[in-house]
């Protein structure tokens, strides 16, 4: 695998300076503050005297650490404290002196039972931003309950709609919780804190419930709700499979096509290349009905012509054409592919212990 190729020219990241300790563990904290590093955040991520973060043996170890760890702690200085011991406690304390972010995702109370909540921090240092990372959130019924992901998407309502034409809700290789729920969240809400110091505010506290975010983007079944007084069926709405022009669909070779033509343009696009003009009037757009026994009769036309031929065949029919038809990859071929590689998405590094192996590049730039 080659080395990044992207040349362009990028500014100074723009959180040179701001020093974040970081207490979390496994995905979505490390996740969060590896996002924060690659904006240039300084991050001393401390771990407890005994196994440390679970993630370090979490999935396959080759060596001494999986690749879990290796890829969500990239960039961070690593400490050991035990914040139980009065002389780690202080040593914690001394160093909220002269940071600027302090991210935890304990269970809520933890951090107050070690007598390092927020009211103690705070006290030390009016112009901190902590940010917590919880399940359920600091407060509501759910707030002291145990969960991972999958709970928190299955509270969400989320994970009943992620399911296939049977209603058997099917689990994601993307952990919509953690990661986007979690750790995009959390830096949403630690950068406009910082924002607001910045500005001339005291520091605040971030309470980021991945629960709860997961429910607030989960708009499509609000809007259904909103129109009609109910969710639509599972693989029945907008964008699940309710519509033939945003599906996707299998091809000879037992590979897939992803349809996304939800503009009119881009489904008389893909009629011609189908070469079905007469399925240009069979749009959404045209009075369709998401999910209607009529858009799933397109939907099955559709899925015998897709059939015909394979996945490259497709592709070198549907590339010039701009109708946004394009090949499900596999991780594999994602990782070669020449988009990721030319903007430096993918590439090689090496470890002391686990030795070549390959990382993502930072999804965020800032450019001159």
């Amino acid at each position: 695998m080659s080395n990044a190729t992207d040349t362009t020219h990028y500014v100074a990241r723009p959180l040179d300076g701001i020093t974040v300790l970081d207490l979390t563990r496994l995905l979505p904290g490390p996740v969060a503050t590896m996002h924060l590093s690659d904006m240039g955040a300084n991050i001393i991520k401390i771990e407890d005297k005994g196994a440390g973060d679970y993630a370090r043996s979490m999935m396959h170890v080759r060596h001494e650490l999986s690749q879990m760890f290796i890829a969500v702690n990239r960039g961070k200085h690593i400490i050991h404290l035990d914040l139980k011991q009065p002389e780690d406690h202080q040593t914690f304390l001394s160093m909220v002196d002269t940071a600027d972010v302090v991210i935890e995702s304990f269970r809520p109370g933890v951090m107050q039972r070690l007598g390092l909540g927020w009211d103690v921090l705070k006290a030390r240092k009016p112009s901190l931003v902590m940010c917590a990372i919880s399940g359920y959130g600091q407060t509501g019924p759910l707030s002291q309950q145990a969960g991972h992901d999958l709970n928190y998407i299955g509270y969400a309502g989320m994970l009943a709609q992620t399911a296939d034409e049977t209603g058997r809700p099917v689990i994601s290789n993307l952990q919509v919780g953690d990661l986007l729920g979690g750790a995009l969240s959390a830096v949403q809400g630690i950068l406009a804190a910082l924002l607001a110091v910045k500005m001339g505010k005291p520091g605040c506290f971030v309470d980021v419930s991945m629960t709860d975010a997961v429910f607030a983007h989960h708009l499509m079944p609000l809007f259904e709700f909103n129109t009609i007084g109910k969710a639509a069926p599972p693989a029945r709405d907008f964008l699940t499979g309710g519509l033939p022009c945003y599906n996707i669909y299998r091809c000879s070779d037992d590979r897939y096509m992803a349809v996304g033509a939800l503009e009119l343009k881009f489904w008389q696009g893909l009629c011609e290349v189908i070469q079905r003009p007469d399925l240009k009037t069979q749009h959404w757009s045209h009075g369709q009905v998401v999910g209607s026994d009529e858009a799933m009769a397109v939907r099955d036309q559709l899925a015998a012509i897709f059939a015909s031929r394979t996945q490259a065949e497709w592709h070198s029919l549907f590339e010039p054409a701009d109708c946004c038809v394009t090949p499900v990859l596999t991780p594999e071929e994602a990782l070669r592919h020449p988009n990721f590689i030319a903007r430096g998405m993918v590439r090689t590094e090496n470890h002391p212990t686990e030795g070549e192996y390959l990382a993502t590049g930072p999804s965020v730039r800032f450019l001159d």
